[in-house]
């Protein structure tokens, strides 16, 4: 079919990776549940763009320039890795803040840039080792060498990906939505979840860090 080779297996594949807890899917959520559903859809769309950015990456050879030189996908990991941490520790201090004013009776509201959260899931997913992985290994093998027109069997494959993303994503913001009503009346609360999603991404990073020295 338009030169892709089975199309059920692709998608259910691709369901599986996307359903993978991994830095893309919490930052949605972490933002959904700190700053609502219009933060949350900035989250989607950078995450949405720097899939897509891979994508034509790995169509366009990016994909066997990381073959030919693994320390270039060496130093993505340990990058990737550097971002995820210092989200998680600012994260860590915004819990910290929350939590010395746990008393107050003011809901919790943290102020940031529509433009930063959208930067930010941008990075994330440009830097994510998961997606890259993806892209090199899993992505291409369903296309057939000899497709009349591999670039639309790409796009086919690209728009299925997408497709079951921005989905996904958007069950992960409809659940964040509902962590904000709660965070909202419970500054403790608040504090406890932006800790435990600080030391989430830290833990991704750590995680990063070794598979890069393995």
């Amino acid at each position: 079919m338009n030169g892709i080779i089975d199309l059920p297996q692709y998608l259910i594949g691709v369901i599986a990776v996307i359903l993978v807890p991994g830095p893309n899917s919490l930052y949605c959520l972490s933002v959904a549940g700190q700053h609502g559903s219009r933060a949350a859809y900035r989250a989607i769309a950078g995450i949405l763009l720097g899939d897509s950015l891979l994508i034509l990456a790995t169509v366009f050879g990016a994909g066997a320039l990381l073959h030919r030189y693994p320390v270039l996908f060496h130093g993505i990991k340990i990058a990737g890795g550097l971002y995820l941490a210092w989200l998680g520790l600012n994260l860590l201090k915004s819990g910290w803040l929350v939590w010395q004013t746990r008393r107050n009776t003011a809901p919790v509201t943290p102020k940031v840039s529509p433009r930063r959260i959208f930067h930010h899931a941008l990075t994330l997913s440009l830097m994510n080792p998961k997606a890259i992985l993806f892209f090199l290994s899993f992505f291409t093998q369903f296309v057939r060498a000899d497709a009349p027109n591999p670039l639309y069997s790409f796009l086919i494959l690209a728009l299925i990906l997408q497709s079951v993303s921005f989905t996904y994503l958007n069950i992960l913001a409809f659940a964040g939505l509902r962590l904000t009503a709660v965070f909202a009346r419970s500054r403790a609360l608040a504090a406890v979840g932006m800790t435990l999603v600080g030391f989430l991404f830290i833990a991704f990073a750590v995680k990063l860090w070794t598979a890069s020295l393995s």
